[in-house]
């Protein structure tokens, strides 16, 4: 039995040094080796244990064996003298030229080359054309950082507009005002952004340092040296012991597990929390000792790199003294270490032959496209139509003073008095709210553990009209548990086990005879206890199993449950216990694993009590029935079970003798170790044994819902989100599935398209149209596979008019393409949700990706840009957050427009009563006060308002509609702002004249005063429900307000400002701004109230 690392015996921890005690000419073994015994480490050793700690690693050496009689090397000088030179023009090296290898790198062309390592180090082609194994994740080096951040900046058309505003300050015939007025908010925004991209990129930088420094230890013919990660090289021989890190990709060519097969953990590299069985290469794992390696003359081919990480393809070559070839060993992904995988039991030794760029973790770290808003994109358009309005209203004021003189210029100078219009702020503002909105959501004591990964959409959350959602592990728990075993003429459930314990008990007496149904319930039961790789481990001191799918393990336990235990499992043998104790061995023949490809998983075993060689095979019913002998029961009964909700497991068994076994084996091997079309090779031998083959049974086991799926996906599909179930289960699974989690309302009927014709599709998309508002459509993967080559547009119109939508048998590549495709046609917002590996495309591929942390790993969490620890908790990101976020941002950014518009109103207005004179009316400090100090923190609480309470928004979820509509920001609202910016500033300046006499600074006082006032009121009267920090931050800026006057007094009419005369003024004109404004909006909210208000 193998042990995790809480139960073992072998405390990987403590190791060795070695003192040479004794001059014998025999070569001692390795002390890490399992037979390095007492009596050899007496004879060759002195040990002394000590803890390992980081002061030991960072020694050059650590562990150096000299030997008495140095080892003498196997190898030639020359290696490429064992190789066969016709076989060697056949693999994939890198054969250009000097020439194009320099071209290739100027164009940053990336090529990927295949390449052998022998055991000695020696590589073909030399260990110098492979990429150095060092971690980068910096965006930017010390040279390239300012420029690459400036040139992203000014990308966008409006940084450029401010810098070529500031620029033109240096022209004293175009300069209107103080330089530092243009200046300052630009290297304000510049700054901000600068310091944060620094900021990430140090933190990138540290830990790419971290990795490339860690210490790992190297198998050298002198014994083990510590070298960094960066040194690792193709063709290095690395130990590594438990709970560390893989450095680069690898092959597992010796482990100290005795079985033969270590375990490790690839959460990091795929998601998948399930520990991964990989076993050590046969021919190395009989050497005696680690430093026994060296003594064997072989290569390791290995394909060149590529993505894929659950595939792989080389050969294990050795070599006799004379150069000849000695055998080949295929190698596949059971032998493969890749990089960033954690070693989880044993000390390997593995053979690196991949690194840096080209091991598979880096090659699939694809950088994500930047998702941008549609929130943002229409502020961008509304950003462009402010420029507009400026250029107008630039001309109109030079049309009005007649051209004179050198209008050009003077257009020029109107349009940078009018340049407040843009809001250069707003994206800074908009920035730090989103940073707020994503504090609020992982804060959130009712969805704990969410955590924002994409702080630049939060507000999306708040539009959502289509959402994509997996099921299993989604909608469902992905913890499975037996329910049915139909055996043809008997069938079992959870309530008749007692009766399976009879059958077996009787099954199992011994030297008696057995009756028929007797028969069949032993033979099923052995399939489910011997057909399967799950591995029976320790964890703190308790039994527990470890494969790679719960079904397997729901399997396995109901066996145990009825009295036949998987005892143990190692490299060649499967232990059983029997009902009545006795312990039974199978040895283990060959092993062909489950892929996504083939649907199904086979084992041949020969039980070592009577020699019967036995192939074992389970898989899906489409793949099951035409490998099984024809059976008038197995289609009706899978669709049975399917109707219940329960995923389907077909069983089949196949006698063969022994001259059958080895004459399959050797096609098998030779079929293996092909480097071309290898996969095709072996399915064509593996379809030579698998026909004609015994059906045993069908399997239903169910996997439990998850908690409260049902009431949010009801209210998601009341807030009028569309919902579309994407899973690769049976047709009637799926319809189960929708109904049980109320995907589908109860009144609704299911209209089931299922078909490879084209006509015949296009004729049931027809049928369907005409009731698709009273029925949900369920397509499969095959007639998805129609739609999208000949009827797209024609399924997308249809099936868009569905409430809701059923994919099933659905392929990873066809969930990306549905989402894409729903995106392309509809032009909606979609959100797609996951929790497996083989969701990343669906979710990456969606405008907004939500990740559940769930059984099959963090991979569609980390991939995400909202992580989420249950389906259940993205109605509280989507109804409430995302509500929150969207009209907040939608608010403050019309607010932030009105407060650059209203004082280019105010300027434009004193211009013209002053003959167009291009002059400033607000210069200085007042100009980079008024959006920063003054009314920044009242214009940013906008981040904290709300419309309704959180309980309204879950009772009547049909509020969301309101939302998908996009009403919060719209030309509608854009230009009600746009009007309420006109009126105040035109009243403010036209009364600050009216009411004063003929004083500039003191006109200038007053309607600075009366702007500042009438913001701080807005805030007031825009916000739904004033809250504490919302009133201190306006308090707060009042009082910087005030104090700000003593402290500039070249700004102010100090003297006249502390008269009562100044501030009665003060406030009729700040109420003639807001009374007004605020009067329409109670009235308006009279006469035709939002819905919200009804309910609150």
């Amino acid at each position: 039995m193998s042990h995790t690392p809480s139960g073992r015996e072998i405390k990987s921890p403590v190791e060795y040094k070695t003192v040479r005690t004794s001059s014998n000419n025999d070569t001692p073994p390795e002390e890490d080796s399992p037979l390095f015994d007492s009596e050899v480490k007496k004879k060759h050793f002195e040990l002394k244990p000590q803890k390992m700690n980081q002061d030991d690693l960072e020694d050059d050496i650590v562990i150096k064996v000299n030997y008495s009689n140095a080892q003498t090397s196997y190898y030639p000088e020359d290696v490429t003298t064992l190789v066969n030179q016709e076989e060697e023009l056949t693999k994939e090296y890198d054969r250009r030229s000097f020439g194009r290898r320099i071209f290739d790198s100027i164009l940053n062309r990336k090529h990927y080359f295949g390449r052998t390592a022998f055991i000695n180090g020696a590589t073909l082609p030399p260990r110098t054309t492979f990429p150095a194994n060092t971690v980068r994740n910096q965006k930017y080096t010390i040279l390239t950082f300012l420029p690459l951040v400036l040139f992203e900046q000014f990308r966008f058309f409006f940084n450029l507009y401010f810098l070529l505003v500031a620029l033109s300050q240096f022209i004293p015939q175009l300069q209107v005002g103080f330089l530092f007025t243009y200046i300052a908010p630009l290297v304000f925004v510049l700054s901000v952004t600068i310091i944060k991209e620094a900021y990430d990129d140090i933190k990138r930088w540290r830990r790419d340092v971290e990795a490339n420094s860690q210490r790992y230890k190297k198998l050298t013919p002198d014994g083990l040296i510590a070298i960094p990660s960066s040194d690792i090289k193709v063709g290095d021989l690395i130990q590594i012991s438990v709970d560390q890190r893989v450095p680069a990709d690898g092959i597992l060519l010796r482990t100290t597990e005795k079985s033969g097969a270590s375990f490790i953990r690839t959460d990091q590299l795929d998601g998948e929390t399930d520990w991964k069985l990989r076993y050590a290469v046969p021919s190395c794992q009989k050497a005696v000792t680690d430093q026994d390696l060296f003594n064997i003359v072989a290569a390791i081919y290995a394909e060149k790199p590529r993505k894929e990480i659950y595939d792989f393809i080389g050969n294990f070559t050795r070599y006799g003294s004379d150069g000849s070839q000695d055998g080949v060993e295929s190698l596949g992904l059971e032998n493969t270490l890749w990089a960033n995988c954690v070693v989880a039991s044993g000390t390997v030794i593995c053979m690196i032959i991949y690194t840096g760029t080209e091991t598979r973790s880096v090659m699939n770290a694809s950088t994500v496209r930047g998702k941008v808003g549609k929130l943002d994109k229409e502020l961008n358009d509304l950003s462009k139509f402010l420029f507009l309005m400026m250029l107008l209203l630039s001309f109109v004021m030079v049309a009005l003073k007649q051209f004179q003189g050198q209008w050009y210029l003077t257009m020029f100078r109107f349009l940078l008095l009018f340049s407040s219009i843009i809001p250069i702020s707003m994206r800074v503002n908009l920035d730090m709210g989103k940073t707020m909105y994503s504090f609020f959501m992982m804060r959130d004591k009712k969805i704990p553990g969410t955590v924002v990964r994409n702080s630049s959409i939060p507000e999306e959350l708040g539009r959502i009209d289509y959402l994509f959602t997996d099921k299993t592990g989604t909608l469902t728990q992905n913890e499975m548990v037996f329910k049915k075993l139909h055996l043809g003429s008997i069938s079992f459930n959870r309530d008749t086990l007692q009766d399976i314990n009879d059958y077996m008990l009787a099954a199992y007496r011994p030297n008696q005879s057995l009756l028929p149904a007797e028969r069949q319930v032993r033979e099923a039961l052995e399939v489910l206890a011997l057909c399967h790789n799950v591995t029976p481990v320790l964890e703190h001191d308790q039994k527990a199993y470890q494969a790679s799918s719960p079904d397997e393990i729901a399997l396995v336990k109901f066996a145990e449950s009825v009295g036949l235990i998987l005892e143990d499992r190692s490299l060649t043998t499967i232990t059983l216990r029997t009902p009545t104790g006795e312990l039974e061995y199978h040895e283990i023949l060959m092993i062909f694993p489950f892929t996504s490809a083939s649907k199904r998983m086979g084992i041949i075993l020969q039980n070592k009590r009577d020699g019967q060689i036995n192939l074992y095979m389970k898989g899906a019913d489409v793949i099951m029935s035409r490998l099984v002998r024809t059976s008038d029961w197995l289609a009706e009964e899978c669709d049975n079970l399917a109707r219940e909700g329960l995923r389907t497991l077909v069983f089949a068994k196949k006698t063969i003798t022994q001259s059958e076994y080895e004459d399959f084996n050797a096609q098998y091997n030779a079929a293996k170790t092909t480097l071309t079309d290898r996969q095709a090779n072996v399915e064509r031998v593996r379809s030579s044994i698998e026909y004609d083959m015994t059906l045993i049974g069908v399997t239903g086991v169910e996997d439990l819902l998850q908690q409260h799926v049902q009431i949010s996906l009801e209210n998601l599909r009341n807030g009028g989100i569309k919902v579309w179930m994407l899973t690769g289960d049976k047709v009637e699974t799926a319809i189960c599935i929708a109904r049980s989690t109320r995907l589908v309302n109860r009144t609704q009927t299911m209209f089931v398209c299922v078909s490879d014709d084209v006509s015949e599709v296009e004729q049931k998309l027809a049928e369907f149209e005409a009731i698709s508002s009273e029925a949900a459509l369920v397509v499969d993967g095959d007639t998805l596979t129609i739609c999208f080559e000949r009827l797209a547009d024609r399924f997308i119109n249809v099936a868009c008019k569905a409430p809701a939508v059923v994919c099933s048998r659905c392929a990873p590549t066809q969930k990306a393409a549905i989402v894409k495709l729903v995106k392309k046609h509809t032009k909606k917002q979609t959100c797609a949700i996951g929790d497996g590996g083989n969701d990343v495309n669906m979710i990456q591929s969606a405008d907004i990706g939500l990740g559940i942390v769930g059984k099959e790993g963090r991979q569609a969490s980390l991939a995400a840009d909202f992580s989420i620890m249950q389906f259940s908790h993205c109605q509280q990101l989507i109804l409430w957050h995302g509500r929150n976020s969207y009209k907040r941002s939608a608010r403050l950014s019309q607010f932030i427009i009105h407060r650059g518009l209203i004082i280019s109103v105010i300027q434009a207005v004193f211009s013209a009563i002053f003959f167009f004179a291009t002059l400033p009316v607000f210069t200085g400090w007042l100009m980079v006060g008024y959006t920063t100090f003054y009314t920044m923190l009242p214009v940013f609480s906008i981040v904290l308002d709300e419309d309704v309470k959180e309980q309204i928004v879950f009772t009547f979820p049909e509020l969301y509609r309101e939302l998908q509509k996009g009403r919060a920001l719209s030309v509608k609202t854009f230009l009600a702002w746009c009007f309420k910016a006109v009126y105040q500033g035109g009243i403010i300046m036209l009364l600050a004249i009216f009411l004063f006499e003929n004083s500039f600074i003191r006109i200038q006082s007053i309607a600075f005063t009366a702007l500042v006032m009438t913001e701080l009121l807005m805030v007031i009267v825009e916000v739904h429900k004033l809250k504490i920090l919302m009133f201190a931050s306006i308090i707060l800026s009042l009082a910087i307000y005030i104090g700000s006057i003593f402290v500039l007094p070249g700004y102010f009419d100090v003297p006249f400002i502390l008269t009562f005369d100044f501030w009665w003024k003060v406030v009729v004109i700040t109420l003639a701004s807001c009374l007004p404004i605020s009067i329409i909006k109670v009235a308006q909210r009279y006469i035709n109230p939002p819905s919200y208000s009804k309910l609150s």
